[in-house]
C-alpha cells in the first residue's frame, strides 16, 4: 500500500468513528453521507503506439517473401504502411478494447518533402496526427531541427483542431528568450499527463533524449535537456504523491539506452520508446519482412526497475510501417502482473509476383501466410485521412516540378575515375555523361563532379546544421544522375534518389583508411560492381587499384575546415576519432564498407535528416545568378577525394 493509499485509510476509519459518535449530522440529524475509499481493482489496458514516423506519410512499396500457391516462397510486392493506414489500423484495434491509451514516442518531423515542401513546416504531419488524436506525444530530437521557434509552429499546428494532444517532455528546459518557454508559451510542453480509464488514473511521462538532442538538432542557446533518468524520477515521484500507481514513460531515448533508464528508476510501469528506429518482434519477421527486418529484441521485452519489479519495454520501428499493441494488466496494488502484444507490421492487398498481379489461388495463399505471420496486417488506407493528406501530396509533386537552381556547366556523373570506353559494358560507367564530360582528362583522374558534389555537399551541410562532421562519405553508385541546365527540385532528387537517412559515426585513423580500402577492395576485387567506389568530402587521397588488397590508398590527407589547410591523417594516433557523415546504408555495411558496420553503438547516430534534403540545402545556399537562382558549379579542384588513380588501363 502507498502512502497515500494509508493517508486516505487513516482519513475513512476517523470519518467512521466519528459517524459512530454522531458528531457529523445534517440539520435533522440523519447521519452524513462519506464517499468511501474506492476500491483498488486490476486494470487491463491496451496501449497503441507509434514512433519516428518522420514525415513519411505516402505508403511505399514492400517486399516480402511469401507463400504462393504452390507452396514456394517469393517475392511479394505490395504496398505498405502510410499514415492513412495507420489511422485505420488504430481505429480497428481501438475498437476491440475497452481502455485505450494511443500513444505517439517522438521524431514525427524530419525526413520527406511533406516536412517543409507542403506548406508550413510539419503542417502535414499535424494534420496527419490529428486524424489519430494521440493521447500523448514525446518531443524526439528532430522536433528541434527548426529551433524552439520552429517546434512552437508545430505545437500550434497540432493543438490548431480540438484534439490537443498533450506535448510531453519531462527533461527540456526551455531558454529565457524561447518561444516555448512557460512565459510565452503555458502549457505547450509539460512534463507529464493524467489520464483516466475505467476509472482509474494513469501518469505518463515523457523523455527526449538528451546530449543528442544538444549536439546534433538545433534547440535554442540556453534551451538544455537533463538527465533523463534524473527527471523521469522527479516526475514518477510526483505521480505517486498524487495516489497515481500506473505509470508510463513515453521515451524517446532509443531501445538500449530505455533498458538503462529503466534499471535506474522506481515505479514506472510501461516504457513506450523511439529513437533508435528499433523493430521489436518475432526472429520470423527478418525471413518474411523484406526491408532489412531483423528484430533488434521481443515484442513486448520484458526487464525490471532497481527494485526488480516487472516492466514492460516496447518500440514500433519506424515510417509509419508499424501500430504497436501492447496489453497490459495491473493487479489491484497497481503493478503488472502481464504483458503481450503484436507488432502490426501493414501492408495492403495488391500483391505483385514477378512484376504481375497475383492471381486468385496465388493470392489466397498469400493471404492465408500473411494470417499465419501473426504480425503483418492487411489494412486499408483510411479514407477520410487520404483525402486530408492530398492537398499535401499536390504542394510536394509541384514542388518537384520547381525549378530550384540551374547548372551552367555539365556537371559529369563517373562512379569510379580511370577506366576505358573499350571495358565491359557497365563496368566503365561511360553512359551517364555526355561525350564532352567522358573526353575530359580531370573526370578520368578524378571521377565524378556530381559525386564530388554530394559528397561536399553532406559536410558542408553538417557543419553548418547537424553538428559538425570532418568528413563525409558518398559511394559512387548513390548519386545516379548528372546535371546541366535548369534543376528541378525532383531532378536534384534523381541524384539521390534513395531515400537514405544520415548517420554521424566517430572513426579512428585506422577506420578511416579501413574503410576507404573497403571501397576500393569492392571495386576492384573481382566483384565488378562500380557502385562501390568512395567519395568523400573534406579528405583526399592516391589510389593504386593495380596493388594488393588493403594497400591501394595511400597520402591521406584531412583538411581542417576553419583554416581550410590539409595535413596527412594521423594513423599512429590510435586514440583521436573524428566524425563521419555518412549514409545509413553505407554506416551499416551496405557496399561492402564493413569497417563502418564493425563501429560499435556508443560511436554511432542516427541524424534521422534525409540525403536529398541535405542536398536540397546545399543547391539553396549556393550563390545566385542575374537570374535570382542558385548557380550549382563543379567545386575546386583541390577538394575533389581522388588526388590521383592508378589501374589496369591508366597511368596515373
Amino acid at each position: 500500500m502507498t502512502k497515500m493509499k494509508k493517508i486516505l485509510g487513516a482519513s475513512a476509519g476517523l470519518a467512521a468513528a466519528l459517524l459512530t459518535a454522531g458528531c457529523l449530522s445534517s440539520g435533522d440529524d440523519d447521519p452524513v453521507p462519506v464517499n468511501p475509499e474506492p476500491q483498488a481493482r486490476p486494470l487491463a489496458l491496451t496501449i497503441l503506439h507509434i514512433n519516428d514516423h518522420h514525415s513519411h506519410l505516402d505508403a511505399t512499396s514492400s517486399t516480402l517473401q511469401l507463400k504462393v500457391a504452390d507452396g514456394s516462397r517469393k517475392a511479394v510486392t505490395v504496398s505498405a504502411g502510410g499514415f492513412p493506414r495507420v489511422k485505420t489500423a488504430i481505429d480497428e484495434l481501438a475498437a476491440k478494447s475497452p481502455n485505450v491509451l494511443k500513444l505517439h514516442a517522438g521524431d514525427a518531423l524530419t525526413g520527406t518533402l511533406y516536412f517543409n515542401r507542403a506548406g508550413a513546416v510539419g503542417e502535414p504531419d499535424a494534420v496527419m496526427m490529428n486524424t489519430v488524436c494521440f493521447d500523448a506525444f514525446a518531443l524526439g530530437n528532430h522536433e528541434f531541427d527548426k529551433g524552439d521557434s520552429g517546434l512552437k509552429g508545430f505545437i500550434d499546428l497540432l493543438h490548431a483542431g480540438s484534439c490537443k494532444t498533450p506535448v510531453l517532455s519531462a527533461n527540456v528546459s526551455f531558454a529565457a528568450e524561447s518561444a516555448l518557454n512557460p512565459s510565452r508559451a503555458p502549457g505547450a510542453v509539460s512534463p507529464s499527463t493524467i489520464v483516466e480509464r475505467d476509472g482509474q488514473k494513469i501518469g505518463i511521462i515523457g523523455l527526449t533524449i538528451a546530449a543528442k538532442t544538444q549536439a546534433s538538432s538545433s534547440p535554442d542557446k540556453g534551451t538544455v535537456f537533463e538527465d533523463e533518468a534524473v527527471a523521469a524520477q522527479r516526475q514518477i515521484d510526483a505521480l505517486r504523491k498524487q495516489g497515481i500507481d500506473k505509470i508510463i514513460l513515453l521515451s524517446h531515448t532509443g531501445y538500449g539506452y530505455d533498458k538503462q533508464i529503466i534499471a535506474k528508476l522506481d515505479g514506472v510501469d510501461v516504457l513506450v520508446g523511439g529513437d533508435s528506429h528499433t523493430l521489436l518482434g518475432p526472429d520470423a519477421m527478418a525471413a518474411t519482412y523484406g526491408m532489412g527486418a531483423t528484430p533488434g529484441g521481443a515484442y513486448p521485452t520484458r526487464v525490471t526497475d532497481k527494485q526488480g519489479k516487472p516492466v514492460c519495454l516496447v518500440q514500433a520501428w519506424e515510417y509509419s510501417r508499424v501500430v504497436g499493441e501492447l496489453k497490459v494488466e495491473f493487479d489491484a496494488k497497481g503493478e503488472v502482473s502481464k504483458c503481450e502484444g503484436t507488432p502490426h507490421v501493414l501492408i495492403g492487398d495488391d500483391f505483385a509476383v514477378g512484376g504481375a498481379a497475383a492471381g486468385a489461388s496465388d493470392k489466397t495463399a498469400i493471404l492465408a501466410d500473411v494470417q499465419a505471420s501473426g504480425f503483418l496486417r492487411v489494412t486499408a488506407p483510411n479514407t477520410a485521412a487520404a483525402q486530408r493528406l492530398q492537398p499535401f501530396k499536390l504542394k510536394v509533386d509541384e514542388f518537384n516540378k520547381t525549378v530550384v537552381a540551374q547548372a551552367p556547366d555539365e556537371l559529369c556523373s563517373r562512379r569510379v575515375p580511370g577506366g576505358s570506353p573499350t571495358q565491359t559494358a557497365g563496368w566503365n560507367d561511360y553512359g551517364r555523361s555526355s561525350a564532352a564530360c567522358n573526353a575530359q582528362g580531370d573526370v578520368t583522374r578524378r571521377g565524378g563532379d556530381i559525386q564530388q558534389i554530394v559528397a561536399q555537399a553532406f559536410l558542408e551541410i553538417a557543419q553548418k546544421s547537424y553538428g559538425g562532421a570532418d568528413l563525409t562519405l558518398q559511394s559512387g553508385g548513390g548519386v545516379r544522375v548528372p546535371l546541366q541546365g535548369d534543376i528541378t527540385a525532383g531532378r536534384a532528387i534523381e541524384v539521390v534518389p534513395f531515400g537514405n537517412q544520415l548517420y554521424r559515426l566517430e572513426v579512428t585513423a585506422t577506420e578511416i583508411k579501413n574503410l576507404l580500402e573497403d571501397g576500393i577492395e569492392a571495386t576492384y576485387g573481382g566483384t565488378g560492381a562500380t557502385g562501390p567506389y568512395p567519395y568523400t568530402g573534406g579528405l583526399r587521397w592516391d589510389v593504386d587499384a593495380t596493388r594488393p588488397k588493403g594497400s591501394r590508398v595511400a597520402n591521406i590527407e584531412l583538411r581542417d575546415s576553419a583554416t581550410g589547410n590539409w595535413a596527412l591523417l594521423d594513423l599512429g594516433n590510435a586514440t583521436r576519432t573524428y566524425k563521419l557523415f555518412v549514409l545509413s546504408f553505407n554506416a551499416n555495411g551496405g557496399d561492402g564498407y564493413a569497417t563502418l558496420a564493425a563501429v560499435p553503438a556508443s560511436r554511432r547516430l542516427d541524424v534521422g535528416v534525409l540525403d536529398a534534403d541535405v542536398f536540397l540545402e546545399y543547391i539553396a545556399a549556393q550563390p545566385k545568378g542575374g537570374n535570382g537562382l542558385p548557380q550549382l558549379r563543379k567545386i575546386d579542384a583541390g577538394l575533389y577525394s581522388t588526388k590521383s588513380h592508378r589501374d589496369a588501363f591508366s597511368a596515373d
